[in-house]
C-alpha cells in the first residue's frame, strides 16, 4: 500500500508538468492517438474522411494542437480504438483506418495517447448499470462483476498494465524525440449518482466511480513507471459529470441533449480538456 501511494504521488507529478519537462513550441509536430473519448463522437464538426472514425475538429487534439501553434498536427483518434488498434488496422462501420502508430515518426515532437477503455468495456460497463426500474424490479450490477471474490472490472485493468508499458516503449521507439504524454478519463458519475435522472442506482454509480479511479490510477501509475507524462481529466471535471445540468456538464449522459454520444465528452467538455491538455503539454 506504501509502495502504490508513493507511485501515485509521483504519478500526480507528472500531471504538474514535472515530467517531462521540454515545453510546447510553435515547432511541435503533434500526433494524437486514441479511442472516442478523445476523437469526440457527434461533436461538431465531424472529420472527413476517416468519418467511421467519429473524430471532431473540435476534440481537445485539435483544440490543443492551435493553442500551442504546432507546426504538423496528425490527429489518428478513433471511436472503438483499444490497445491493438495502434498496431494494425481498425474496422469501423464506414471502413477501415491505418494503425494509429503509423502516425508517429522521426520528426514528432508531442504525442498524447488515450486508450485503455474499449480494452476493458468501459462503455458497455456504465451501460450495463443503467437501471429504468429501481430495485426490487430492477438489478444492480455491481455484483455482476464479482467472480470467484474478485472483481472482474479491476483483473481486466490490470492486465492491460503490461499492455500500456508496451505501448509507451513502441511510441518512444518510433518518436524518440518526442513528449509523450498518457491522458485519463474524466468523471462519469458524481457521488451516490442522482437516479432517475441518470438512471444508474446509488449502489452502481458509487461503484462506477471506484472502479473509474482504479483505473486512472493504473494510467497514471504505468505513465510514471514508463517515464512519460500523466494528465488528469477526472479531477477537473468533477461537478461537470452527466449528472450536472447542460451548459455545466461535460459529459453527456444516455440520452444527450447536446451534440455527442451517450457518456462522452461534449463541446464544453472537449474545450476544458484542451485547457487542461494545452496546460500540461506547454508545461504551465
Amino acid at each position: 500500500m506504501v509502495r502504490r501511494m508513493l507511485t501515485v504521488l509521483a504519478a500526480a507529478a507528472l500531471v504538474l508538468g514535472l515530467a517531462p519537462a521540454a515545453q510546447a513550441t510553435q515547432s511541435d509536430v503533434y500526433v494524437a492517438l486514441g479511442d472516442s473519448a478523445a476523437s469526440g463522437p457527434l461533436v461538431p464538426n465531424q472529420v472527413i474522411p476517416d468519418l467511421g472514425c467519429w473524430r471532431s475538429d473540435h476534440n481537445y487534439a485539435h483544440l490543443t494542437a492551435q493553442a500551442i501553434g504546432a507546426r504538423t498536427f496528425r490527429d489518428v483518434t478513433c471511436s472503438g480504438a483499444d490497445t491493438g488498434d495502434m498496431y494494425q488496422r481498425q474496422s469501423t462501420d464506414l471502413g477501415s483506418v491505418a494503425p494509429q502508430l503509423d502516425a508517429l515518426g522521426q520528426d514528432t515532437t508531442l504525442v498524447t495517447v488515450q486508450i485503455g477503455a474499449n480494452d476493458v468495456g468501459l462503455t458497455g460497463f456504465i451501460e450495463d448499470c443503467l437501471n429504468l426500474l429501481p430495485p426490487p424490479v430492477g438489478d444492480a450490477c455491481n455484483d455482476d462483476y464479482i467472480v470467484d471474490g474478485q472483481d472482474s472490472w479491476r483483473v481486466k485493468t490490470d492486465a492491460l498494465r503490461s499492455r500500456l508499458t508496451t505501448l509507451m516503449g513502441d511510441i518512444r521507439a518510433r518518436a524518440p524525440q518526442a513528449r509523450i504524454f498518457m491522458v485519463g478519463y474524466a468523471t462519469y458519475a458524481p457521488p451516490n449518482g442522482c437516479y432517475p435522472r441518470v438512471p444508474i442506482i446509488k449502489a452502481d454509480a458509487n461503484y462506477i466511480r471506484a472502479t473509474l479511479k482504479y483505473f486512472n490510477q493504473m494510467l497514471a501509475e504505468q505513465a510514471y513507471a514508463a517515464g512519460v507524462g500523466f494528465i488528469d481529466l477526472q479531477t477537473p471535471s468533477v461537478g461537470h459529470d452527466p449528472c450536472a445540468s447542460p451548459g455545466v456538464r461535460w459529459i453527456e449522459p444516455y440520452v444527450p441533449a447536446a451534440p455527442a454520444a451517450p457518456f462522452h465528452p461534449n463541446a464544453l467538455g472537449m474545450s476544458n480538456f484542451a485547457t487542461v491538455v494545452t496546460a500540461a503539454v506547454s508545461g504551465v
